[in-house]
């Protein structure tokens, strides 16, 4: 059984679509999960940089 069941009767126009919006949602899954892994990272760095921004005027 496919996982869509009318499958075999769609253009090729409308599974085209279909495989388009399966890879996007893929991909911002990926971003997502990435992105949530170094987002503590970043914003460390970005403090660390204006601290020593800040020490490195005085």
């Amino acid at each position: 059984m496919s996982l869509i069941p009318r499958w075999q009767y769609m253009t090729d126009e409308s599974k085209a679509l279909v495989k388009r919006a399966a890879l996007s949602l893929l991909v911002v899954f990926i971003a997502v999960v990435v992105l949530r892994a170094l987002l503590p990272w970043v914003l460390l760095a970005v403090i660390v940089w204006f601290v020593w921004s800040w020490v490195a005027r005085r």
